[in-house]
């Protein structure tokens, strides 16, 4: 019976202390996260961490949190764990390098700065994918930003999974042609954090 009830009927259920709604939303969607987590940590480990802290924070808050598109809320909590675990990573290579005496000492950059860095970054690559064909942008934020699988958007779209590879490899060579100074995987890390 609580399989058949949608995401927000399940986190309303969730808000009034059903663990075993809590247990039908996180089948639905541990996978998910997981691949999503593994993909850009490629460590499996982090991965399951991430999804377990993703879930343990969820019930936590289950009270105070007001969720209004429960999918959407988990995906981009997800997310933010996977950004927090890929700054951390960062912040322990700064370390390192500092430790070596003839490298440079590193410069710190604020939280605002980052922020305001990705919200121009953000802006531009909003109006960069504007220029691509409307189907084009549509599986490029299917598959970037929503995290779906090629068969996923192949089957949604009702196209076939080499039409989907196609437009994805053709927005990412047109992303790749406008900033050479990125690699395609940090493009398409891009694209997690800042849309």
């Amino acid at each position: 019976m609580t399989n058949k009830l949608t995401d927000n009927e399940l986190w309303e259920a969730v808000v009034s202390d059903s663990s075993r709604a809590f247990v039908v939303l996180y089948n639905r969607y541990w996978h998910k996260l997981y691949k999503t987590a593994k993909k850009y940590l490629k460590d499996d480990i982090v991965a399951e961490e991430i999804v377990h802290d993703v879930f343990v924070a969820l019930w936590q808050k289950r009270h105070s949190s007001k969720i209004v598109d429960f999918q959407k809320y988990i995906l981009v909590t997800a997310r933010y764990h996977v950004y927090k675990q890929l700054r951390t990573i960062a912040a322990e290579k700064v370390e390192f390098y500092e430790q070596i005496p003839e490298q440079p000492t590193l410069a710190l950059v604020s939280e605002a700065d980052v922020k305001l860095g990705y919200e121009d970054l953000q802006t531009e690559l909003t109006n960069v994918l504007k220029q691509l064909p409307r189907r084009c942008q549509e599986i490029f934020w299917l598959s970037r930003v929503e995290n779906l699988s090629n068969d996923e958007i192949a089957e949604r779209l009702n196209i076939s999974k080499r039409t989907v590879e196609n437009q994805i490899t053709i927005a990412l060579k047109f992303l790749r042609s406008l900033y050479p100074h990125f690699s395609g995987a940090a493009v398409s890390l891009l694209f997690i954090f800042i849309l």
